[in-house]
This record gives structure tokens, sequence and C-alpha cells, in this order.
């Protein structure tokens, strides 16, 4: 079976340049580099010009001589060879690719694009993981609209992949929403309940920031500190201006938090003993802070379910780390590796030193003079970090999976490194080459700063309520005649649509900023521009069929450049599919299915369908715009939007 017609031209092109090297001047090349020329040059190229400095030929000279060569051998899928510059261009015969597209498609159907790998793994995608103690904020939504685009993308190369959310339910974060929780006498959630825990932990946050400035205050003034005291004054005042911004959001709360957290003497050391205590499991605190992270992971499933992200498993920190002892015996076991010192009774492994011993500079991508910090494994008093856990946790995914893939933020790269380090140290290597850490940078929003201890941030909720607000006023602009539901039904799909393409479209390397203009363009480039293609093609695909024109094959019907670039791009979607996987690149999808629309929209402008000057070239065209529905339909799919059939 065919997967991927695309792929034959370009082994056939490959075939015919090694065998016309081997011939011309008796050299083995083990791999052929082609790309992709600038149009108006063929559809694949071969670079002539390392092969012409081995053989101490001029490259344009090397172009022609292999021109000559091939030009004399049997060919399928080319239909010409040009030598150009240096350069090998060759062009594809259209009609044989739009059989090839033909035979495959006839055969997987609807599922066009599913192009398996030789070598399926059992991966873990873990994603999105955010601490329970604020709503999804923004940055949170493009974790987790990647991670899911991540998973489904993997499906379609034939692997196993489950998702998991890893509940971080031990850090000090969580001790302090669960103490502010207790001095509100545990309340029932008066709004979503992960707004309500992110309104508690921020306002706990303010307070305790509040009191320990006030402290350094007195400390200062009483010791004659001016410039510290000044700057103490200036942090302080914007503490200040925090809580009274929190105030506002919610006064009844506030007060009675403040009046609660007023008679606390020592609130630090209440919050250590309520991290400690939990680590230890005891019952008390355990079904406090459970309570507080259910409140939260109840309110992120409620958000989630919007944007159609579910997860296979939640993999609770405390249980899988901490309580099961794995924790303490990766400790025992990297206590007995060269590479643990201590200093003033802190335990820290000694991550540079791997890198050294095991020659992995290279091979695990550090830096040329860059030194891995160590990394503090565990306190003082006997508490373990985030990270020491996350090493006993990813220890407990790779009893599932081959494969781990992490998303995570880019500023977690050295977290990341030392990590796949201490799991060299422990002597699993292999698991240490198979852990990825896919990290992203940030979403900016102009104009605004976000955190959440001071309880800034913009929520996904309402992101989402926005967009559909702003797309159901655009679809009652295009569309006035539409019934109400059905307006608000499309104004649901193109809104969450186009915040997905959005934090989609952006290589994961490069932060994103987010503007309302470009997330809701129906002109180019956004989900709702997509999304209007397909719904173009389905529209054509039911006028057709009212009308009894079927789609049929005929490629020598296909003949105007329009038509011939859009069998060109259909054949090569499920190559996009095997690149975007292999690259863990979703925001390739979303540049292949922009040019995509943009191709097709052209044709729709120009060439008539239903209308066509022959039967045949009607059924062609039908035949095309089938295959190009399929294709926009599934890219939409992986992304993880809906293909609306109606805007």
């Amino acid at each position: 079976m065919i997967y991927d017609p695309y792929s034959v031209f370009e082994k056939e092109v490959e075939g015919l340049v090694k065998h016309a090297v081997k011939e011309l001047y008796d050299l083995e090349l083990l791999k052929i580099d082609l790309e992709e020329p600038p149009p108006g040059h063929g559809h694949l190229a071969f670079k002539c010009f390392e092969l012409g400095r081995r053989l101490e030929i001029r490259p344009d000279v090397v172009a022609r001589q292999l021109k000559d060569k091939i030009d004399k051998m049997k060919k399928e899928c080319i239909e010409r060879v040009e030598a150009e510059r240096g350069y090998l261009n060759f062009y594809a015969h259209v009609e044989r690719i739009a059989a090839i597209v033909g035979e495959s498609i006839s055969i997987v159907g609807e599922k066009y694009g599913f192009n398996p790998s030789l070598a399926p793994k059992n991966i873990i995608v873990e994603f999105l993981s955010a601490n329970p103690v604020h709503p999804i904020h923004i940055g949170g939504a493009r974790n987790a609209i990647l991670g899911d685009a991540l998973a489904r993308l993997l499906e379609w190369r034939g692997h196993k992949v489950r998702r998991h959310f890893y509940v971080n339910d031990m850090g000090r974060q969580v001790a302090i929403a669960a103490f502010g929780y207790e001095l509100l006498g545990r309340p029932k959630p008066w709004t979503k309940p992960d707004h309500a825990i992110g309104f508690i932990y921020a306002t706990t946050s303010c307070l305790l920031e509040i009191k320990r400035l006030k402290e350094e205050l007195n400390l200062a003034r009483r010791y004659g500190k001016d410039m510290e005291y000044r700057s103490k004054v200036k942090e302080l005042d914007e503490w200040v201006g925090v809580a009274a911004r929190l105030r506002e959001r919610n006064e009844e709360m506030f007060d009675r938090l403040v009046d609660s957290f007023n008679k606390e003497a020592e609130p630090e050391r209440k919050i250590s003993f309520i991290m400690k205590l939990y680590e230890e499991k005891d019952p008390d605190v355990v079904k406090l802070i459970r309570e507080v992270c259910e409140l939260c992971i109840d309110g992120f499933k409620e958000t989630l379910s919007r944007v159609s992200i579910y997860f296979d498993s939640f993999d609770w920190e405390s249980e899988i780390t901490a309580w099961s002892g794995l924790t303490q015996e990766v400790i025992r076991r990297l206590e007995a590796t060269p590479y643990v010192a201590y200093s003033k009774g802190t335990m820290i492994f000694l991550a540079n030193e791997v890198v050294k011993d095991y020659d992995l500079g290279e091979k695990f991508g550090v830096p040329k003079g860059f030194e891995v910090p160590p990394l503090t494994l565990m306190r003082s008093d006997g508490t373990t970090l985030y990270t020491t856990r996350d090493i006993a946790y990813t220890i407990w995914k790779f009893r599932h999976a081959n494969t781990v893939i992490n998303v995570i933020g880019a500023e977690q790269k050295v977290a990341q490194l030392q990590l796949r380090l201490a799991l060299v140290a422990l002597g699993y290597k292999q698991m240490a080459e198979n852990l990825i850490h896919l990290g992203y940078e940030l979403v900016k929003v102009p104009g605004m700063k976000m955190s959440g201890r001071t309880g800034q941030y913009v929520t996904l909720d309402e992101l989402l309520d926005e967009s559909i607000r702003r797309a159901n006023a655009e679809v009652q602009a295009r569309s006035p005649g539409l019934p109400d539901e059905e307006r608000k039904r499309i104004a649901e799909i193109v809104g969450i649509g186009a915040i997905k393409y959005s934090l989609l479209a952006v290589s994961p390397s490069k932060p994103v900023t987010f503007v309302w203009e470009q997330v809701l363009n129906f002109e180019r480039n956004s989900g709702p521009f997509v999304q209007y293609a397909h719904a173009r093609a389905h529209n054509i695909m039911v006028k057709a069929r009212e009308r009894g024109l079927k789609p049929h094959l005929h490629p020598e019907q296909l003949r105007d450049p329009l038509e011939k670039e859009l069998v060109m791009m259909v054949a090569k979607w499920p190559n996009i599919v095997k690149k975007a996987s292999d690259k863990l690149r979703p925001d390739i999808l979303c540049e292949y299915v922009n040019d995509l629309s943009m191709v097709f929209n052209s044709f729709y402008d120009k060439l008539p369908v239903i209308r066509a000057e022959s039967r045949e070239l009607g059924e062609a065209r039908l035949w095309l715009v089938n295959v190009i529905r399929v294709v926009l339909k599934n890219c939409l799919g992986i992304l993880g939007i809906p293909a609306p059939t109606r805007m």
C-alpha cells in the first residue's frame, strides 16, 4: 500500500541521482539531500556543489553531466530534468502523481494522510501539568494545545500514545493555597472552582509578601540601611496595589482571609509544616491538600472539555514519587555514585561531572564552555525538591513507555538536562536518550505582565469566551440570515479553532504575541481561514451531489497550473505528517494547511467545478476538491480544530 505518494517521486529522484553518480564517477552516495526549489524551478532539486568539490569539477558541469545521464534513464514520476547553475531540478509527472494519490485514497479513504512509522513506539506525552493553584492561563493554554496536537500527530504516524498530566501536589504553591483555604474554613467555591482556588492562592501569596516586606522594612530602619529601606518601600507599595486589585474581585473573601491571616503568628512556618506533613502522608493534611487540588483539577477538566482535550492519566506526584518510596530509592542510589556532594546539610548532584565523565556534551546539546549547574536533591530539613521527584517520576513513566516527551516551558531547559544526566548517573542511559524535552516559549499579551502569584493572568476560559464573542459578530456580519442557534454553534467552532491555530502556528521555539486581529483574520493564516476553505470544499461536494456529478479521477484533464499545484500539494500531505511528527512540530502542519487553503481559494475563484467545460473535467476537478476536503479535515483534526461544513 502506498501511504505516501510524494515519497514515490522522492525515492525515484534519489535512485536516479545515486545511479547516475555511480555510473559517471564510480562514487557511492550513501545519502542524497534533496530540497524544494523556488517556484518555477521544478519540484525537487539536488545541489551539486559538495559533489563538485569532491570530484574537483565545477558544480554546473556536474549538473549538466548528471542531467545528460538521467535523461537516458527510465522514469515513472519524473517529467523532465533541468541543469541550472549547479542545481539539478526535477519536474514531477503530475498526471502520474495524481494517479498514485488516487490509488492511495481509494484504499485509505477519509484517513488519507495516515503515514505509519516502520518502527512504531509506545509514547507518553506529558503536558500541561499546571500547578493546581490557579486557572489555566494563556501560557498553560499553549502547553495544553501543543501537547494535545503533538499526541494526535504521533498517532497519525502509527505510534501508541498516552496523554499524562502530572499533578504537582507537593510544592510550596499548593501548600500556600491549602493554608489560605484552611484559613477561610474550607469554603464552597463561589465561582468556577479553579478560579476560586486561584483567588485564594493569589491573596495568600500577597499577604505573605506584605508581611515579609514589613518585617524587612523594620530591620532596615533599625540598622539605618537607607537604600535598602527605600527599595523595600517601593516593593511594598507594589504589593499593596496587588492587594487592592484582589480585593476588588471579591471584598468579602479577601477581608475574611486577611482577618484570619493576621491571627497567625508564623504563617511561613505553618506552610513549611504543611509541606513536610504532606510528604510524610499525614492523613489530615492529605485530606486538605487533596481537596484543594481536586477542586482545581475539576475546573481544569471543565475548561479543557471546551477545547476537546482529555488525559489518559492524572499522575499524582505524591503517590508516584514520595509515598511509594521511589524518590528515596533514587536518592540512595545517587548517593552511592561519585556525583553527590553535601553543602550545609543539603544534598547536591554534580551534574556537570556526568557530562565530562560520559562525554555527553554534544549528544545532549550542551553548549561548549557551558557548565551544567549542580542540582539540589534534598534540603537540610530532609524534604525533597521538584526535580528530585521528577527523576523518580521519569523512571515510573518509562515502565509504561519506551519514549517519553515532556512538554514543558523552554525556561526549564537546564532542569530537564539535569534530569537526563541524573538518569545516566543511575545507569539509565537509554532512558536519558529517549527522554525528550519539547520546550516552548512564552505567550505575550501586549500591555500585560502575567503572574499567578499576584493573580494577574489571562485565563483560557476568558480567552475562549472573548474569541467566541468576536467570532459570533463576524459570522453575523458574513451570514446575517443564519438562525441564532446555527450562528452560535458556528461561532463556537470558529472561536475555539482560532485560539488553537494561533497557539500552534508559531514554532514552539518562538514566543507567541497574541493579537486578536491576527487570531480571527478570515483572510489568511488563521483557524477561521482554513475552516472557511474546508466549508467551501464541503459545499462544492454537496452541490455536485445534488446535481448528479460524482468525483472521478481523469489525470489528463487536470492541466491548469493551479490544478497541478494542488495535485502536488495533496500528494505531499502524508509526507508533511511524517515530517511534522518526526520533528515534533505541529506548526509545520499550520504552514502547509494555510498554503493549501490559499491555493484552493484561487482555484475556487478561477476554475468552475460543477459548470466545467466538460463532464470529465468536472468529475476530475470534483475528485481534486474531495481530496482537498479530506486533507483539510484531517489536518484540522490533528490540530484539534473542528472542521465546519458551513460558515
